[in-house]
Protein backbone atom coordinates (compact mmCIF):
# COMPACT_ATOMS: atom_id res chain seq x y z
CA UNK A 1 0.00 0.00 0.00
CA UNK A 2 2.98 2.43 0.73
CA UNK A 3 4.13 1.69 -2.50
CA UNK A 4 1.03 2.63 -4.41
CA UNK A 5 0.83 5.67 -2.90
CA UNK A 6 3.86 7.05 -3.02
CA UNK A 7 3.39 6.11 -6.68
CA UNK A 8 0.20 8.32 -6.35
CA UNK A 9 1.33 10.88 -5.09
CA UNK A 10 1.48 13.38 -7.85
CA UNK A 11 -2.98 12.75 -8.25
CA UNK A 12 -3.77 12.62 -4.56
CA UNK A 13 -2.06 13.28 -0.82
CA UNK A 14 -2.12 10.63 2.21
CA UNK A 15 -3.13 10.42 5.07
CA UNK A 16 -1.59 7.20 7.08
CA UNK A 17 -3.58 5.31 9.83
CA UNK A 18 -1.66 3.08 11.93
CA UNK A 19 0.82 2.19 14.06
CA UNK A 20 3.64 4.95 13.43
CA UNK A 21 6.65 3.02 14.05
CA UNK A 22 5.73 0.09 12.07
CA UNK A 23 4.72 2.48 9.14
CA UNK A 24 8.21 4.21 9.47
CA UNK A 25 9.89 0.79 9.73
CA UNK A 26 7.96 -0.64 6.76
CA UNK A 27 8.61 2.42 4.36
CA UNK A 28 11.85 2.43 5.49
CA UNK A 29 12.33 -1.59 4.54
CA UNK A 30 11.12 -1.03 1.47
CA UNK A 31 12.56 1.95 0.91
CA UNK A 32 9.60 3.87 -0.10
CA UNK A 33 9.97 7.72 1.05
CA UNK A 34 6.44 8.91 3.02
CA UNK A 35 7.85 12.21 3.87
CA UNK A 36 5.15 14.86 3.65
CA UNK A 37 2.47 12.15 4.23
CA UNK A 38 0.99 12.71 7.48
CA UNK A 39 0.78 9.83 9.80
CA UNK A 40 -2.07 9.58 12.81
CA UNK A 41 -0.72 7.16 15.28
CA UNK A 42 -3.00 4.51 16.17
CA UNK A 43 -1.04 1.03 17.27
CA UNK A 44 -5.07 -0.80 17.09
CA UNK A 45 -6.48 -2.15 13.69
CA UNK A 46 -9.84 -1.27 15.02
CA UNK A 47 -9.50 2.17 16.62
CA UNK A 48 -7.23 2.83 13.52
CA UNK A 49 -9.95 1.67 10.77
CA UNK A 50 -12.45 3.75 13.34
CA UNK A 51 -9.96 6.65 13.06
CA UNK A 52 -9.78 6.79 9.20
CA UNK A 53 -13.15 6.50 8.78
CA UNK A 54 -13.76 9.24 10.73
CA UNK A 55 -11.04 11.47 8.46
CA UNK A 56 -13.30 10.47 5.29
CA UNK A 57 -16.71 10.73 7.19
CA UNK A 58 -15.71 14.28 8.47
CA UNK A 59 -14.65 15.29 5.11
CA UNK A 60 -10.98 15.81 6.00
CA UNK A 61 -10.41 12.86 3.67
CA UNK A 62 -11.95 12.26 0.19
CA UNK A 63 -11.89 8.48 -0.10
CA UNK A 64 -10.86 5.65 2.43
CA UNK A 65 -8.09 2.88 1.41
CA UNK A 66 -7.67 -0.17 3.21
CA UNK A 67 -3.94 -1.41 3.67
CA UNK A 68 -2.85 -4.74 5.25
CA UNK A 69 -5.88 -4.63 8.24
CA UNK A 70 -8.16 -7.65 7.26
CA UNK A 71 -11.40 -6.73 5.01
CA UNK A 72 -13.77 -7.50 7.73
CA UNK A 73 -12.44 -4.89 9.98
CA UNK A 74 -12.68 -2.01 7.11
CA UNK A 75 -15.70 -2.95 6.84
CA UNK A 76 -17.10 -3.16 10.00
CA UNK A 77 -16.10 0.39 10.93
CA UNK A 78 -17.99 1.86 7.18
CA UNK A 79 -21.25 0.04 8.22
CA UNK A 80 -20.91 1.44 12.05
CA UNK A 81 -24.34 3.51 11.77
CA UNK A 82 -22.77 6.41 13.89
CA UNK A 83 -19.42 6.43 11.95
CA UNK A 84 -21.63 8.70 9.23
CA UNK A 85 -20.11 6.79 6.54
CA UNK A 86 -23.50 5.43 5.63
CA UNK A 87 -25.75 6.01 2.80
CA UNK A 88 -29.61 4.71 1.72
CA UNK A 89 -27.54 2.91 -1.06
CA UNK A 90 -26.29 -0.60 -0.57
CA UNK A 91 -22.92 -0.94 -0.27
CA UNK A 92 -21.05 -3.33 -3.56
CA UNK A 93 -17.93 -3.59 -5.24
CA UNK A 94 -16.93 -2.73 -8.63
CA UNK A 95 -13.39 -4.08 -10.49
CA UNK A 96 -11.97 -2.67 -13.24
CA UNK A 97 -9.97 -4.79 -15.79
CA UNK A 98 -7.47 -4.18 -18.87
CA UNK A 99 -7.78 -7.48 -20.37
CA UNK A 100 -5.57 -8.22 -23.03
CA UNK A 101 -7.67 -10.52 -25.25
CA UNK A 102 -10.45 -7.61 -25.15
CA UNK A 103 -11.05 -4.67 -26.89
CA UNK A 104 -11.72 -2.36 -24.32
CA UNK A 105 -11.93 -1.83 -20.39
CA UNK A 106 -13.97 -4.35 -18.96
CA UNK A 107 -16.10 -3.89 -15.39
CA UNK A 108 -17.40 -7.26 -13.05
CA UNK A 109 -19.70 -6.43 -10.00
CA UNK A 110 -20.23 -7.46 -6.97
CA UNK A 111 -17.01 -10.39 -6.57
CA UNK A 112 -16.19 -9.00 -3.19
CA UNK A 113 -19.04 -7.82 -1.42
CA UNK A 114 -22.52 -8.62 -1.78
CA UNK A 115 -22.96 -13.15 -0.99
CA UNK A 116 -26.22 -13.65 -2.83
CA UNK A 117 -27.99 -10.50 -3.42
CA UNK A 118 -31.64 -10.60 -4.49
CA UNK A 119 -33.55 -9.03 -6.99
CA UNK A 120 -34.03 -5.68 -5.46
CA UNK A 121 -30.43 -6.30 -4.48
CA UNK A 122 -29.14 -6.96 -7.88
CA UNK A 123 -30.42 -3.70 -9.04
CA UNK A 124 -28.89 -1.47 -6.42
CA UNK A 125 -25.41 -2.70 -7.38
CA UNK A 126 -25.95 -2.24 -11.04
CA UNK A 127 -27.15 1.78 -10.17
CA UNK A 128 -24.42 1.92 -8.27
CA UNK A 129 -21.74 0.28 -11.15
CA UNK A 130 -23.77 2.62 -13.87
CA UNK A 131 -23.23 5.46 -12.01
CA UNK A 132 -20.04 4.59 -11.44
CA UNK A 133 -18.74 4.35 -14.95
CA UNK A 134 -20.66 7.09 -16.26
CA UNK A 135 -18.18 9.21 -13.54
CA UNK A 136 -15.58 7.70 -15.83
CA UNK A 137 -16.65 9.15 -18.73
CA UNK A 138 -18.04 5.97 -20.51
CA UNK A 139 -21.55 6.90 -21.11
CA UNK A 140 -24.68 4.76 -21.70
CA UNK A 141 -22.72 1.27 -20.99
CA UNK A 142 -23.72 -1.82 -21.94
CA UNK A 143 -24.50 -4.11 -18.85
CA UNK A 144 -24.57 -7.59 -19.44
CA UNK A 145 -26.41 -9.98 -16.45
CA UNK A 146 -24.80 -13.26 -16.57
CA UNK A 147 -26.28 -16.20 -16.18
CA UNK A 148 -25.44 -20.25 -17.33
CA UNK A 149 -28.42 -19.60 -20.17
CA UNK A 150 -29.26 -17.14 -22.42
CA UNK A 151 -33.52 -17.95 -21.47
CA UNK A 152 -34.62 -17.59 -18.44
CA UNK A 153 -35.51 -20.97 -16.63
CA UNK A 154 -37.44 -21.71 -13.73
CA UNK A 155 -35.06 -23.62 -12.48
CA UNK A 156 -32.11 -20.90 -12.90
CA UNK A 157 -32.97 -18.04 -10.52
CA UNK A 158 -30.06 -16.22 -11.55
CA UNK A 159 -31.80 -16.26 -15.21
CA UNK A 160 -34.81 -15.64 -14.28
CA UNK A 161 -34.03 -12.62 -12.00
CA UNK A 162 -31.84 -11.27 -15.07
CA UNK A 163 -35.32 -10.99 -17.19
CA UNK A 164 -36.64 -9.09 -14.80
CA UNK A 165 -34.25 -6.75 -14.51
CA UNK A 166 -34.25 -6.50 -18.34
CA UNK A 167 -38.09 -5.99 -18.26
CA UNK A 168 -37.27 -3.51 -15.38
CA UNK A 169 -34.81 -1.68 -17.74
CA UNK A 170 -36.86 -1.45 -20.64
CA UNK A 171 -39.81 0.22 -18.14
CA UNK A 172 -37.55 2.43 -17.43
CA UNK A 173 -36.67 1.68 -14.46
CA UNK A 174 -33.31 0.68 -14.79
CA UNK A 175 -31.46 3.97 -16.40
CA UNK A 176 -27.88 5.48 -17.71
CA UNK A 177 -27.20 2.09 -19.23
CA UNK A 178 -28.03 -0.75 -21.95
CA UNK A 179 -28.90 -3.50 -20.03
CA UNK A 180 -29.77 -7.10 -21.50
CA UNK A 181 -29.74 -10.41 -19.52
CA UNK A 182 -29.81 -13.29 -19.22
CA UNK A 183 -26.40 -13.87 -21.15
CA UNK A 184 -23.53 -16.13 -20.97
CA UNK A 185 -20.30 -14.95 -20.49
CA UNK A 186 -19.23 -16.25 -24.16
CA UNK A 187 -22.07 -14.21 -25.82
CA UNK A 188 -21.55 -11.26 -23.72
CA UNK A 189 -17.77 -10.52 -24.50
CA UNK A 190 -18.02 -12.53 -28.01
CA UNK A 191 -19.47 -11.40 -30.58
CA UNK A 192 -18.73 -14.28 -32.73
CA UNK A 193 -20.18 -16.93 -29.86
CA UNK A 194 -23.24 -15.08 -29.81
CA UNK A 195 -23.58 -15.28 -34.23
CA UNK A 196 -22.96 -18.89 -33.68
CA UNK A 197 -25.96 -19.05 -30.68
CA UNK A 198 -28.12 -17.07 -32.90
CA UNK A 199 -28.66 -14.00 -30.08
CA UNK A 200 -29.74 -10.82 -30.75
CA UNK A 201 -28.57 -8.22 -28.55
CA UNK A 202 -27.31 -4.87 -27.78
CA UNK A 203 -24.82 -6.08 -25.53
CA UNK A 204 -23.61 -9.14 -27.88
CA UNK A 205 -19.68 -9.32 -27.94
CA UNK A 206 -19.49 -5.84 -26.66
CA UNK A 207 -20.28 -5.50 -22.81
CA UNK A 208 -18.84 -2.85 -20.33
CA UNK A 209 -20.46 -4.35 -17.25
CA UNK A 210 -20.41 -7.27 -16.22
CA UNK A 211 -23.23 -8.65 -13.29
CA UNK A 212 -22.61 -11.92 -11.73
CA UNK A 213 -25.16 -13.83 -9.79
CA UNK A 214 -23.16 -14.19 -6.76
CA UNK A 215 -20.15 -13.20 -4.79
CA UNK A 216 -18.65 -17.08 -5.80
CA UNK A 217 -19.07 -16.48 -9.43
CA UNK A 218 -18.00 -12.95 -9.23
CA UNK A 219 -14.84 -13.90 -7.00
CA UNK A 220 -14.11 -16.65 -9.86
CA UNK A 221 -14.37 -14.44 -13.09
CA UNK A 222 -12.39 -11.52 -10.77
CA UNK A 223 -9.37 -14.49 -9.94
CA UNK A 224 -9.58 -15.72 -13.27
CA UNK A 225 -9.08 -12.60 -15.43
CA UNK A 226 -5.92 -11.45 -13.27
CA UNK A 227 -4.12 -15.12 -12.61
CA UNK A 228 -5.09 -16.54 -16.22
CA UNK A 229 -5.66 -13.77 -18.57
CA UNK A 230 -2.97 -11.81 -17.36
CA UNK A 231 -5.62 -9.01 -16.57
CA UNK A 232 -4.44 -5.14 -15.06
CA UNK A 233 -7.00 -4.63 -12.50
CA UNK A 234 -8.54 -2.27 -9.60
CA UNK A 235 -11.06 -2.22 -7.22
CA UNK A 236 -13.72 0.27 -5.32
CA UNK A 237 -16.10 0.07 -3.24
CA UNK A 238 -19.33 2.27 -3.98
CA UNK A 239 -22.26 3.18 -2.19
CA UNK A 240 -20.68 5.11 0.77
CA UNK A 241 -20.37 8.39 1.59
CA UNK A 242 -17.11 8.15 -0.09
CA UNK A 243 -15.34 5.93 -1.90
CA UNK A 244 -13.83 3.08 0.13
CA UNK A 245 -10.50 1.43 -2.20
CA UNK A 246 -10.63 -2.19 -1.08
CA UNK A 247 -7.36 -3.80 -2.01
CA UNK A 248 -6.45 -7.65 -1.26
CA UNK A 249 -2.77 -8.30 0.50
CA UNK A 250 -1.65 -9.88 -2.60
CA UNK A 251 -2.55 -7.22 -5.13
CA UNK A 252 0.43 -5.70 -7.00
CA UNK A 253 1.59 -1.94 -6.82
CA UNK A 254 0.20 -1.63 -9.89
CA UNK A 255 -3.32 -2.81 -9.01
CA UNK A 256 -3.24 -0.70 -5.92
CA UNK A 257 -2.58 2.60 -7.64
CA UNK A 258 -5.28 1.57 -10.26
CA UNK A 259 -7.81 0.98 -7.41
CA UNK A 260 -6.61 4.57 -6.14
CA UNK A 261 -7.42 6.12 -9.26
CA UNK A 262 -10.76 4.45 -9.79
CA UNK A 263 -11.78 5.45 -6.59
CA UNK A 264 -10.36 8.67 -6.94
CA UNK A 265 -12.06 9.21 -10.14
CA UNK A 266 -15.57 7.27 -10.03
Amino acid sequence: MLEAAYYAKEMAAFILVGDAEKIRRTAEESQVDISGMEIVNEPDNIKACQAAVSLVATGASEALMKGLVDTSIVMKAVLDKEAGMRTDKILSHLALFAVPTYHKLLFVTDAAINIAPDLAAKKSIIQNAVEAVNNLGISNPKVALLSAKEKADPKMSSSMEAAELTAQHKNGEILGCILDGPLALDNAISKESAKIKGIDSPIAGDADVLVCPNIESGNVLYKSLVFLADAKNGGVVLGAKKPVILTSRADSAESKLISIALGILS
